[in-house]
Order: C-alpha cells, then structure tokens, then sequence
C-alpha cells in the first residue's frame, strides 16, 4: 500500500525500475503530492487513497511535462517530455481501469484534453488551474465523470455535480469571470465534506493561480 503523502516518491522509484528511456531522466521529487494528497482524503477514494493519490499525481505529472515544470522526470529533451508526458498520461488513466472508477476515468480524460485545447488557445492559466481544482475535488467527493442524472441518491451531490458542469461549460466557453465561479463552486464543495483546508493545502502546495 502506497501513503498518500509518498505518492510522487513512490511514482519516481517505479519509473525508475521500469528501466525506460525516461528512467534515466527520474529524480526524487522535492515538492508534496498536494492533489494526491486531497484526492485521498475524500470519500470517492476510500477504497484505496494511496492509488488515488498515485494516479492523480501521475496524470498531473504527464501535464506539467507538455506546459509545466515537471517535478519527477527533467529532461531539456522537448520530444522526450512530449513522450514521456503521453507516457504518464496513459499509466494514469489505466491505472484508473484497475480501480474501477469509470467515473474518474472520463473526469481526468476530459480534463487533459480541455487543458490542452485551453493552451493551444493560449488561454489564461487561472483557467486551467480552476479546472484541476473542480476535476481533483470532484474524484475526491465521489461524482467525477457523472452528470447530475445519474446521481439518484443524493439531492445535495445531484446540485453539486449541475453546479460543476455549469461552470465548467463557461470556462471552456470563456466567460468573464468563469474560472473564478469554477473554483467557488469546488470549494464549496470541498467545504461539503470536509475538505476544505486539505485543498487549501493543496493550492498553496502548487501555486495554483485561480484561487
């Protein structure tokens, strides 16, 4: 089992023993899993934190290797950071596959691809830092990847899961001011459940900029 606080440790030894062309490139992460580390404290990851934490951080690190700066694999090489960002990318979401959360699969998929149409438009980076801030909060809570239909059981997820898609639609559309209505929206329901000073931790833990 995998502590949610040693998810980027625990990413860099198993690339590391994969013995790829990016395992040279692995060094020991310096910085906390800050999202590994809120997706594991919430109820939508009960079942195992540590892979939650792992997944999430893996998936965060295949984004900053395309438009950030990478905290596992650092390489000058710009066709080995492409590579081994789609590399990441597709180790988390297959990860995903063995948890079963087919929820948390279609959460983190739409995420890369909007945060990739949202850099190929050059758009602000609050914007795509409201949307990790929703999608994270929203694998945490438990009703990633579901539209408010689909949730029967809970009134209160039912209007939480409408207000995320909401203002996720505007930030995709770019509305004035819909990063900033994104992130409240996450927020308050992070605050839901109890999570709203692990996020605050996780935010300061990045430097996310919508906040």
């Amino acid at each position: 089992m995998i502590e949610p606080s040693d998810a980027l440790r625990a990413l860099a030894r198993q690339l590391r023993d994969e013995d790829t062309v990016i395992s040279p490139h692995v060094v020991e992460p310096s910085v906390a899993p800050g999202l590994g580390e809120l997706v594991a404290s919430g109820p939508g990851a009960v079942g195992d934190p540590g892979a939650y934490a792992l997944v999430v951080e893996c998936v965060r690190e295949g984004y900053l290797l395309h438009f950030g700066e990478p905290r596992v694999v650092v390489t000058d090489d710009a066709d080995l950071r492409l590579l081994a960002g789609d590399y990441l990318y597709a180790r988390g979401i297959e990860r995903l596959g063995t948890l079963g959360d087919l929820g948390a699969i279609r959460e983190l998929s739409e995420l890369i691809s909007l945060a990739a149409q949202l850099h190929a438009a050059d758009r602000a980076r609050g914007d795509i830092d409201a949307l990790w801030i929703a999608s994270t909060v929203a694998i945490a809570v438990g009703i990633a990847g579901r539209s408010p239909d689909d949730i029967d059981e809970d009134p209160s997820a039912q209007e939480a899961a409408a207000e995320l898609k909401s203002a996720r639609r505007d930030v995709r559309q770019g509305e004035v001011d819909a990063a900033a209505r994104l992130t409240e929206v996450a927020h308050d329901l992070a605050a839901r459940v109890g999570l709203a000073e692990r996020l605050r931790l996780a935010v300061e833990a990045i430097d996310l900029r919508a906040v």
